[in-house]
């Protein structure tokens, strides 16, 4: 009995008003993921800043665009010697970018540009600050309480900071200084990071 063949069928292919939907729902559902992934980092995790003025210069110079680390002071105390940006404590709206000095219960004094720190058991230590160019000469001194940083400027000379309106309270650190992207030759992890070397 001779073998028997069932027509062979073309398979239908989809037409162009079909292939585009498929393609929209899956760059809708990629699009859903990213948005997932991407809002709550961006909201939480980290944020971009760039730089405007020359109050930290020459450590950071208008322009520099730098990505900010906003999770690491929910999981540790900020350190002195680190690059932050804050929140202004006279208008929250506006956001700075200073090194921290002073920590909280210490007392800062400042005499003729020099820095020194009596900690909280009464140890004291004058701070190396070579990212210092441009010392200011002025004295000052003062004390902070259980919640808040002292920061200034690494253009000393030319920085509006806690010698004028006061210390920081910690909820107004909105966090460090993460990554520098621009410009590309200044490129780097933790810009500016001086925490093992301030003390001396």
């Amino acid at each position: 009995m001779p073998d028997t063949y069932e027509p062979f069928e073309a398979a239908e292919r989809p037409g162009p008003l079909r292939r585009f939907g498929r393609s929209l729902v899956e760059f809708l559902t990629f699009a859903a993921v990213a948005a997932a992934i991407l809002i709550p980092f961006r909201m939480f995790v980290a944020k971009p800043f760039v730089v405007e003025g020359a109050s930290m210069s020459p450590t950071f110079e208008t322009g520099d665009y730098l990505i900010v680390d906003e999770l690491s002071f929910a999981l540790r105390p900020p350190e002195r010697g680190e690059v932050v940006v804050l929140r202004y404590p006279h208008d929250p709206s506006k956001h700075f970018i200073k090194r921290i000095v002073g920590l909280p219960g210490e007392t800062v004094s400042i005499n003729a540009g020099v820095v020194t720190i009596t900690k909280v058991g009464g140890d004291t230590v004058t701070l190396d600050e070579p990212y210092v160019a441009l010392p200011a000469k002025a004295t000052s001194s003062a004390k902070l309480g259980e919640n808040d940083y002292f920061v200034m400027g690494d253009n000393r000379a030319g920085s509006y900071d806690s010698r004028v309106w006061g210390p920081v309270p910690r909820e107004l650190l909105v966090g460090r200084a993460l990554f520098r992207l621009l410009p590309v030759a200044e490129a780097s992890g933790h810009p500016g990071d001086a925490r093992a070397t301030v003390e001396g």
